[in-house]
């Protein structure tokens, strides 16, 4: 009997030892992170984005909290995700603009065209005075807690499968695809194209089969997206810079302790970084303007013709933005170009 008891205190002792860590992974907090682009942190910056933060906020926190990625937009379209993010059915998501402005219109105001003089100022920009003051004011508005603004793989240029582009009157009758903001088909507009909003996931088809003729973003998503096979034209016209918006759902940071939320809030700083050295390695490596060179004709502005198309397309996109946004949206413009100069 008394060798039964042992045995049996034994099994006793290892079954609460089994649901005492059965209990401590369960009561893991989980937080489920959508991105756009794929879970490879050497593809591209939202995949380094995701992975950089998944490893520190979980080394950080010492398995608290468990960080579950959901690439390639599988969870749906960027604006459906950002609802999912505010009711809370997944907890963090890194969106572009145009999902972004879904719920936070006044982002356009940072589509102002040739604001920046080099990549560098739009670190300063987001990561300073202007930033955290964007982030106060998309808090406020939306009741989603920024993260921070990361990068969506550098400045906007425009490719075409019909001409190289020097001059606005270049851009004449060419169809060119853009996100679906008001100031982003304006910019195309004012430089002399025909803007049309088509989803991501049917750009590809869309330049393949001629139902656009072009379409505008960073080198590091031209590349990744394979537009070098429908498309044979690359003007680095470095137009516009479009940050990600990183959020995160407001019930559950408000549910982190102190050490959680400075545990997260570091890793996606360090996140963010990663993925802005990952947009400037593809740019500069054999994948980024190397690779898209071999089959496509690359061109850059020079200084007069940038300054062409500065003269047509900024005015518009401001007079747009403060018709559309009123003095509150014209006051966040002028906050953002003081920032940059």
């Amino acid at each position: 009997m008394k060798a039964v008891n042992k045995i049996s205190i034994l099994v006793v002792s290892a079954l609460i030892a089994l649901a005492g860590a059965t209990g401590t992974a369960m009561a893991a907090k989980a937080l489920k992170l959508h991105h756009l682009n794929k879970d490879d942190p050497f593809d591209n910056p939202t995949g380094a984005m995701a992975t950089v933060f998944k490893s520190l906020v979980e080394a950080g926190s010492n398995g608290s909290i468990e960080v579950q990625t959901f690439p390639n937009g599988q969870l749906g379209k960027d604006n459906d995700v950002v609802q999912q993010v505010k009711a809370g059915v997944i907890q963090s998501g890194i969106h572009s603009v145009g999902g972004f402005a879904s719920i936070y219109p006044l982002i356009g105001v940072l589509d102002v065209p040739f604001a920046f003089p080099n990549i560098s100022k739009t670190y300063e920009v987001f990561d300073g005075p202007f930033g955290a003051r964007l982030a106060t004011d998309i808090d406020a508005k939306t009741g989603l807690h920024v993260l921070g603004f990361g990068d969506s793989g550098g400045f906007f240029h425009i490719t075409n499968s019909k001409r190289p582009i020097h001059s606005p009157a270049d851009m004449a009758g060419l169809k060119i695809r853009t996100m679906g903001l008001d100031t982003h088909q304006a910019i195309i507009t004012a430089m002399g194209g025909q803007p049309a909003a088509i989803s991501w996931s049917e750009v590809y088809t869309a330049l393949q089969t001629g139902v656009a003729d072009g379409q505008m973003n960073p080198v590091p998503i031209i590349a990744f997206a394979k537009f070098q096979e429908v498309q044979k034209y690359l003007t680095l016209t470095g137009h516009v810079f479009a940050p990600y918006v990183w959020t995160i759902n407001k019930d559950f940071w408000n549910g982190l302790s102190d050490s959680e939320k400075e545990v997260v809030t570091s890793a996606a700083r360090s996140a963010i970084v990663a993925g802005r050295g990952m947009g400037r390695v593809i740019e500069a490596s054999e994948r980024g303007l190397t690779e898209l060179s071999k089959t496509m004709e690359v061109n850059s502005l020079t200084a007069d013709e940038r300054e062409e198309f500065r003269k047509v397309a900024t005015p518009a996109v401001k007079k747009l933005i403060a018709e559309k946004f009123g003095a509150e949206g014209e006051a966040l413009m002028n906050a953002f170009l003081e920032a940059v100069q």
